[in-house]
Parts: structure tokens; C-alpha cells; sequence
């Protein structure tokens, strides 16, 4: 048994989907995990493989080429007003492309609406054969282990999953110890990543390092080996680890080789198969 990894669109965000897995790809990545979901957060480009089939079909050509498969896409929010069904064309790519998760987080505090709402996602999902991964998110509706469980255990599809980030994990003071209570079923991949102990203690700062300056896999303070032995042996772990000093410094490509080669040392280190 060995460990796969993908690399995370966050990761290299400003890199278009088919350039990306050409990237991913020399870099020694088994997956890639594309956001084929536009959000409109500002300086995001837009990579809606559903509306561009140029770039769809450049995105297959590449993933032909490089033998790498797509692992997830992201990113289905739930929010208030939202449409559950604008989601659909993402998911009939992301199946067409062979892809195997819908990542998902909940940005609202009405729990009626949210429960309704991811609901409706999961079930979408489940036409085209996807899971949906619910992750919590420390600056979200959502932010903590107990209020993605009780989310999970209350929609009750077969077909939801929970992820785990490590940087939103650390930030959110949960214990490790939790994770190995849950169904095992629940866990399909995972994201890792590295940051520094100590916690932001203002919404600005925390929302700064998770989207543009968190740390190589053994280079932050989190308990990544605490968290990832919690969780089941098999996992595939998609790396989002954004931090644009590093860009800036030495580019996308050599940047998402280091995001490879130091989580492959650290857990082949402290968490050897």
C-alpha cells in the first residue's frame, strides 16, 4: 500500500485547470483537485469547465496525457439565497472527467437552511455517482468537528463525507482523539498542510494565513501526525497549502513540487505504512 496525493487548486490558484495537471504531473502528484466551481471571492480566476469547453477539452487532453486522475472539485457553498441546482453542471464534469468527491462547507448560521441545503447537494451528487465532503472552516457557518457531525448524523446520506484540514482542524481546537470515534465510512481524503501554533485571534489574520501563507507539511507546529492517525490508514490527501511569499520566490511549479516532497517526508518519517 502506498499513499496518493493530489495537488489542491488553492495551491496554485492563479494556474489554469489543464496547466495545472501538467504541473502536477512533473511534480510527482498522483491526483489533481480542481475548483471547477466559481465563487467570485475577488482576484479568483474563473476555471468553470462547464461553460469554457475549450478549457474542458484541454483539461481532458492533459489529463489523458499525464495519466493523473481528478480526485475532487470544489467548491459547493452552502449559503443564504443560494441555488443547490447551479451545481449540477459542475458535477456532470466533474463525472465525465472521472472524478470522485465534491468538496462542500456551509457559510450560514440558519441551521434549518443549511440542513435543507446540503441535503440537496448530497443528493445531486449521488446522481453522478460523487460523495459530497463536508469541511468545516474555522472563519464559516460551520467552523468546528461537533457542528460538521451533527450535519452529517441529521442529513444522513450515504453518499456524505466529512474532511479534514489540518490547518482548520489546529484552528479550531479540536482533539485528534475525536476523529477515531467516527464511522470510518466517512473519511474519503483529506487535506494537509502546516501553519503555526499559535492562533490568529482575529478573524483577518486567520482568514490571511488559510488562504495565502500557510506552511510546507513539517515546517508549521500543527500535531499533523496526531490528526492523521485518527483518521483511516487508506486515505488519499490532497495538498492545499496556498502561501504566495513562496510563489512570488520561486514559482508555482517548484512550489507545488515542495508541497510534495515535504508532506512525502513527513509522513513517511512519523507515519510509515
Amino acid at each position: 500500500m502506498s499513499r496518493k496525493y493530489s495537488l489542491a487548486h488553492l495551491t496554485v490558484l492563479q494556474v489554469p485547470p489543464p496547466e495545472m495537471i501538467y504541473i502536477a504531473s512533473m511534480a510527482g502528484y498522483d491526483y489533481v483537485s480542481l475548483r471547477t466551481i466559481y465563487m467570485g471571492l475577488p482576484g479568483e480566476p474563473n476555471y468553470e469547465l462547464a461553460k469554457n469547453k475549450t478549457m474542458l477539452q484541454q483539461t481532458k487532453r492533459a489529463l489523458t496525457e499525464t495519466g493523473l486522475s481528478l480526485l475532487d472539485i470544489e467548491l459547493a457553498r452552502v449559503f443564504d439565497g443560494m441555488d443547490s441546482k447551479a451545481y449540477e453542471p459542475a458535477m456532470a464534469v466533474a463525472a465525465e472527467l472521472g472524478g470522485r468527491h465534491v468538496l462542500s462547507s456551509i457559510w450560514t448560521e440558519n441551521r434549518e437552511y443549511y440542513l435543507e441545503k446540503f441535503a440537496e447537494i448530497c443528493d445531486l451528487a449521488k446522481d453522478y455517482g460523487l460523495t459530497v465532503d463536508l469541511e468545516f472552516v474555522p472563519i464559516a457557518g460551520i467552523r468546528d468537528l461537533k457542528g460538521t457531525i451533527n450535519v452529517l448524523r441529521t442529513v444522513n446520506r450515504d453518499n456524505a463525507g466529512l474532511l479534514i484540514d489540518t490547518h482548520h482542524f489546529q484552528r479550531s481546537g479540536d482533539n485528534p482523539e475525536d476523529l477515531k470515534e467516527l464511522p470510518r465510512s466517512w473519511f474519503n481524503f483529506a487535506h494537509l498542510c502546516d501553519a503555526p501554533g499559535e492562533i490568529p485571534d482575529n478573524r483577518e489574520e486567520m482568514t490571511r494565513i488559510l488562504r495565502e501563507a500557510r506552511d510546507y507539511v513539517g515546517e508549521g507546529d500543527i500535531d499533523i501526525a496526531g490528526i492523521v492517525q485518527a483518521m483511516p490508514r487508506n486515505l488519499n490527501f490532497s495538498i492545499e497549502l496556498p502561501n504566495l511569499e513562496k510563489v512570488r520566490e520561486i514559482g508555482y511549479a517548484e512550489h507545488a513540487r515542495r508541497c510534495l516532497v515535504s508532506a512525502k517526508a513527513y509522513m513517511d518519517h512519523y507515519l510509515p505504512l
